[in-house]
């Protein structure tokens, strides 16, 4: 059954540029093992070579992030929509924010 997958900014032109695109499997990993074999150019870069989740990468299933569920053996429904985003890293330092006491 297909899984809507919605790509975040930086994945989006290994998939020619699309924003959502629709992918079939039953767990969160077929989903992402079929979206890499369509779409090479993400090898690496949503799963590692081991098959588990990049650690620069995060993954929901409608709202709920799938490191806190099964991670890659997360079921998956045709009515659930699964979105990639980066991970976000630093903190305030990072983003350029500077407490003064």
């Amino acid at each position: 059954m297909p899984v809507q997958v919605n790509l975040p900014t930086v994945l989006r032109p290994h998939a020619g540029g699309e924003r959502t695109i629709a992918v079939e499997g039953e767990t969160v990993g077929q989903v992402l093992n079929a979206l890499v074999a369509r779409y090479p150019g993400m090898s690496g870069q949503v799963i590692d070579d081991t098959g588990a989740l990049h650690k620069f990468v995060n993954i929901y299933i409608n709202d709920d992030d799938v490191r806190y569920l099964s991670g890659v053996d997360t079921p998956v429904g045709a009515t659930d929509e699964l979105s990639i985003l980066p991970a976000v890293a630093g903190g305030a330092f990072a983003a350029g924010v500077h407490h003064q006491r």
